[in-house]
């Protein structure tokens, strides 16, 4: 049982796509007739292929309106009470680390909600669902860990005024930044280095200039996202070799239901 599902394993962290060839179909696709149409065609597969990050930017937008149709006090209250700041991690932290996710401070947020449309909708076009998901969550959650670990360390030294415990930190831009990062496993050659040296060399630019917290957990996210794409890769090449040398990877379909 094990070994005929094993025949069929192919995975997505395996799948590259080479930037210049790309950018040649890309090319070749506009130049046809009815570009306009097949554009819209495009459009809606890509967001019928990516459920999840569909539903984030629908949560986002759902979450937003509801801070609009109430008083100030009580939109920062909420936004309080959803914050993964240390005084909320300490009390509730599993409820605090899947709420935070899904709330948004400030005016509408049209980029975030046009990242996941185009960005995170592509990842997760790429990864499947789950294993979008699960990259998600590890760079929101061990971010948050992380910089609230932080935070823990230099209150107890007396580095940072005590107010930053109960300061508001919503959104999810932690997640968003190791998916980023997780995409560089989709380019090959030198597209896939390139990649992972602007967003570092950029997340790492805002941590210098800004030596927020916040800063430092995007730089954290896209560490996640690179140790974690890397770990899957290896284990993703590890099965696909067990696959080959395994007995019976030759079999068709046909064959082995016969």
């Amino acid at each position: 049982m094990g070994a005929s599902v094993l025949n069929f394993y192919r995975s997505p962290w395996t799948r590259t796509i080479d930037l210049e060839d790309g950018l040649r179909t890309v090319r070749t696709w506009w130049g046809r007739p009815a570009r306009w149409h097949r554009a819209l065609r495009v459009v809606h597969d890509q967001l019928a292929g990516a459920p999840a990050s569909c539903a984030y930017a629908f949560t986002l937008f759902v979450t937003w309106w509801t801070l609009r149709g109430i008083s100030d006090f009580a939109g920062h209250r909420l936004i309080l009470s959803a914050s993964t700041n240390l005084h909320n991690m300490r009390r509730d932290p599993v409820q605090v680390l899947v709420a935070s996710a899904f709330w948004t401070e400030g005016g509408f947020p049209w980029t975030t909600i046009l990242g996941f449309l185009v960005l995170m909708a592509f990842a997760e076009r790429w990864l499947g669902t789950v294993r979008w998901i699960m990259v998600f969550a590890v760079g929101h959650v061990a971010s948050t860990l992380i910089v609230v670990t932080g935070i823990s360390h230099a209150v107890d030294r007396g580095l940072i005024p005590l107010k930053v415990t109960v300061a508001a930190d919503v959104g999810a831009s932690y997640g968003f930044s190791a998916v980023l990062a997780a995409l560089a496993y989709h380019l090959r050659g030198p597209a896939r280095l390139l990649w992972m040296g602007a967003l570092l060399g950029w997340y790492t630019l805002g941590a210098w200039r800004g030596r927020t917290f916040t800063d430092y957990g995007h730089l954290t996210g896209v560490v996640i996202g690179l140790l974690t794409g890397a770990i899957a890769v290896a284990s993703a090449r590890w099965l696909e070799r067990l696959r080959d040398h395994s007995p019976g990877t030759h079999e068709t379909p046909a064959d082995h239901t016969a």
